[in-house]
């Protein structure tokens, strides 16, 4: 079954695939101070249990992605990232909106995320789509000048 959610600028939203590993890998270098390998990418790819998304055009060019775990009744964002000239568009919320969409057909009945709680872009999109500060983690993210940074520990309800 092909599964395909629309998203802006002439994009949509489709599974990742194993193949992606390296796109998905240069796009999370270029939004986070610390990026994963591609090889965790291949990892995850490969796991049934960790599902990816990919907002991708006809040619599919990646431009953003996000990745979850499903683990019995709960899922987690492990992360989400768009392309610098992506941001600001709408396609984390395509992203997310597909996530939310795939979900409903899982057992997994809440989400859970850590985000920057200085991120404060992503913390009104989560907040837009129900999610809710449930406690912080703190010093959890590295920054590059050698400081932690605090995460807030978010959950929402599925469906």
């Amino acid at each position: 079954m092909l599964k395909f959610w629309m998203a802006p600028g002439g994009l949509h939203v489709e599974p990742a695939e194993t193949r992606d590993a390296k796109d998905l890998a240069r796009i999370h270098g270029q939004s986070f101070y610390r990026g994963w390998p591609t090889a965790d990418f291949e990892s995850f790819l490969a796991d049934r249990t960790t599902p990816a998304y990919v907002a991708c055009d006809a040619r599919r060019r990646i431009a953003g992605f996000a990745l979850i775990r499903i683990a019995a009744d709960e899922a987690e964002l492990l992360t989400i990232a768009v392309e610098p000239r992506g941001r600001g568009k709408g396609l984390g919320r395509a992203l997310m909106d597909a996530v939310f969409a795939d979900l409903m057909l899982s057992p997994a009945r809440r989400m859970f995320l850590e985000v920057d709680e200085q991120n404060s872009a992503a913390i009104k999109l989560y907040e837009k789509l129900g999610f809710a500060t449930i406690s912080s983690r703190k010093g959890y993210y590295a920054r590059p000048d050698g400081s932690a940074a605090t995460a807030l520990v978010m959950a929402a309800p599925i469906g």
